[in-house]
């Protein structure tokens, strides 16, 4: 009897196991207990292959049998597109490929620019180098996306989320780059222009030939005006934001003039249209102990040679704050910036800073002369951090629109300067702005979804004794409870048994 009910019941679970087994394959479900909700989809996500009008064909080159830090990413993947492939409604399709397993598919994955990584791996007490492919392929009609290398712990649904929707957009958003007031044209910045026409259509819009911000426009970018600005075109770019707009604004209060080596004021009359939502930008140069260098030249005896001087009025920033326009950015150069403070003066209005000096900062005012050759020392550094870039959002109009405001206040940082360079974190920080400026889905939040970091050596000494003890005692007192309860339990079994016996 005891043994019929034994199998009547593992039978049972077995048909359970199977049912929600068959159930997972069109409804997925996963627990996921992590930080961030990293293995689970975004609404964002969601819109995008909810929206999907055409199919979407997803190859993954992926070599097999690789060392575990990469095989993990190769799991993560394929439970990725399972999930794109189940929340698509059947538009989106992937098929994974072992380019090492077949030279055909390897050569495939070269020409579409899927490039190998040389990885170490240990083979008979041997160290070898192996060709790994951690890359996709994605296609949809005529038009095609190639994610190159899937970065291990990294934002890999931002990455692909990212692709499926530039490779599926049939219609760009348009992007206005302002001109009329000696403003920097798309020429001017090829890197940016190239890196925001994938996901929009960038183009030059003269405020003079218009009455009115013309609707197509989901952004505007406003960069290194030098001529002033009539106020009836800051009354558009006020109409705009009032409606809901977003505004990307990086202008100069300062400039430096190289052949003179001094520095002046510069009045466009954006200081001022700021200054009437709270944001001040001060006519001041600011200097940082940590700076970028300039080219200088010198001459010893007969000969003339270049050397590199470090010029705090170059800041080298790398104080970002926790903010999607920052994010994955290592280090970006500003030149001639000036403090950027904020005085509330409507409380609908949301400030945040973004980019910020080091701890030794300093102000000079106008005019100064640079002073080349001066060696610096602490003393010229008293301030602490200053802000060189902030946000400010929220209803600009009362009307319940929210709009979007950038400002930088260096107006040159995305351009090609002296001792800059074509610094390519300068150019994603104009382009981070964009992004997020643009961005109605959230899309540009998943760029920090990864799996965070917690180093216990970062942790306090307390907090790490007691993880430590935790992580060794724990297990042991569990299995000493349960041997207990177990203990008990069969001791109670025994005595109801003899109990039985005695009756």
């Amino acid at each position: 009897m005891n043994n019929k009910r034994t199998l009547t019941s593992i039978l049972l679970i077995a048909g359970i196991l199977l049912f929600v087994n068959f159930l997972a394959k069109d409804y997925p479900f996963r627990l996921d207990l992590t930080e961030g909700k990293i293995y689970t989809l975004s609404q964002a996500t969601n819109d995008v292959l909810e929206g999907l009008e055409e199919p979407v064909t997803i190859t993954a080159y992926f070599t097999g049998s690789l060392p575990s830090q990469y095989a993990k990413t190769l799991r993560d993947f394929q439970d990725l597109l399972k999930e794109y492939a189940a929340r698509s409604g059947g538009m989106l399709n992937y098929e994974l490929v072992d380019p090492n397993a077949d030279e055909t598919k390897k050569q495939e994955a070269l020409q579409n620019g899927i490039q190998p990584l040389l990885i170490n791996v240990r083979e008979k007490d041997a160290v070898a180098q192996k060709e790994a492919f951690m890359g996709a392929i994605l296609k949809a009609g005529d038009r095609q996306e190639i994610v190159p290398f899937v970065q291990p712990e990294g934002p890999m649904e931002y990455q692909m989320t990212t692709a499926v929707k530039k490779i599926s957009m049939l219609d760009k958003p348009s992007v206005g780059l302002i001109q009329g007031h000696g403003e920097a044209g798309l020429q001017d910045i090829p890197m940016a222009a190239e890196a925001m026409s994938v996901l929009y259509n960038v183009e030059p819009l003269d405020l003079s030939s218009e009455t009115a911000i013309p609707e197509r426009f989901k952004t505007l970018i406003l960069l290194r005006p030098t001529d002033s600005i009539p106020p009836p075109h800051f009354a558009m770019l006020d109409d705009y934001l009032i409606k809901g707009g977003a505004l990307c604004v990086a202008f100069n209060t300062v400039e430096g003039d190289f052949q003179s080596v001094q520095g002046r004021a510069v009045n466009t009359g954006v200081a001022e249209w700021l200054g009437q939502k709270g944001l001040e930008v001060s006519t001041e140069f600011l200097l940082d102990a940590s700076c970028g260098a300039i080219s200088v030249q010198q001459r010893q005896g007969m000969f003339s040679f270049a050397s590199q001087v470090e010029f705090p009025y170059f800041p080298l920033v790398s104080n970002f704050l926790d903010h999607p326009v920052t994010s994955g950015l290592d280090q970006v150069i500003f030149q001639f910036a000036s403090p950027i403070r904020f005085a509330p003066r409507d409380t609908n209005l949301h400030y945040q800073p973004l980019l910020q000096t080091s701890e030794q900062s300093g102000i000079a005012g106008v005019p100064l002369y640079f002073d080349i050759q001066k060696r610096w020392t602490a003393a010229d550094f008293p301030n602490g951090p200053q802000t060189i870039g902030a946000v400010l959002e929220g209803d600009f109009g009362g009307n319940g629109q929210n709009g979007r405001l950038v400002v930088m206040s260096d107006g040159d940082f995305p351009l090609g300067a002296p001792g800059r360079g074509s610094n390519s974190d300068n150019v994603s920080l104009l382009v981070n702005s964009v992004d997020w400026l643009a961005d109605d889905t959230g899309l540009i939040d998943l760029r920090t979804k990864m799996v965070a970091s917690r180093p216990i050596e970062e942790l306090e000494d307390g907090r790490r004794t007691f993880l430590k003890w935790l992580n060794f005692g724990l297990p042991l007192l569990l299995v000493i409870g349960y041997s207990i309860f177990r203990f008990q339990r069969n001791q109670q079994i025994r005595l109801r048994r003899m109990q039985e016996r005695y009756s």
